[in-house]
């Protein structure tokens, strides 16, 4: 139904679609959607997932466990950007990705999210309140709120600096840094280095990822 209003909104007929690709990290979803869409579209969608063809060389101990939305942003991120390439997803995980000039998914980090971060910290101490997330007034807060915002996201932005120059160190090489997800747009400003933010790279990804992958979905 969701999938149906969706289409007549945005005034896009059905039988214009050649198929959909599903990129999901939460499992129970993948049968819900390949149903749904499959019935909207009279084919199935292809699912980002082992036997998909991404071009990368994942180097992950077990590739299978890779999040299916990190291989997306990468696929995105080494088409379009100069390599290497690191990718900071900002969700509810802040994740990284690293990939050599070569193609290859090195690896990265997953660490607490921005609002994660923040929402435990009202949740579990009494005197710190929830806060929203706009710009901090200044680098150093007067007011406990300010303090927290501050905090929130001078502090991502420190961290998104420090793990770039501690991985180029590693690889001994400049990398270019590619920030996307849900809060990098409020936090990328205050990195201090240079910081592409790319608001769609996951679905720049998806589109990359389904035309290496079409001739599949028609068998």
């Amino acid at each position: 139904m969701l999938l149906i209003q969706l289409l007549s909104l945005y005034h896009v007929g059905r039988e214009e679609l050649e198929g959909s690709i599903v990129s999901s990290v939460v499992p129970v979803l993948y049968p819900v959607f390949r149903q749904a869409l499959a019935t909207v579209l009279g084919r199935p969608p292809l699912l980002v997932g082992p036997g998909l063809r991404t071009g990368l060389n994942i180097r992950y101990d077990n590739p299978a466990q890779l999040g299916s939305d990190l291989v997306v942003d990468a696929v995105a991120a080494y088409a379009q950007y100069p390599a290497p390439v690191l990718v900071f997803d900002m969700g509810t995980a802040t994740t990284l990705s690293v990939i050599s000039e070569k193609g290859d998914y090195l690896g990265g980090m997953i660490m607490p999210g921005l609002r994660l971060s923040v929402d435990a910290l009202s949740s579990r101490t009494s005197y710190l309140p929830s806060i929203s997330f706009d710009q901090p007034r200044s680098l150093i807060g007067t007011s406990t709120e300010e303090c927290m915002r501050s905090g929130a996201v001078y502090g991502h932005a420190a961290i998104l600096d420090g793990i770039a120059d501690r991985v180029e160190e590693a690889l001994n090489q400049k990398c270019t840094m590619v920030t996307t997800g849900g809060l990098a747009a409020l936090v990328t400003p205050y990195c201090r280095r240079d910081a592409i933010y790319d608001e769609t790279l996951l679905l720049k990804g998806l589109q990359i990822l389904y035309e290496k992958n079409k001739n599949l979905a028609h068998h």
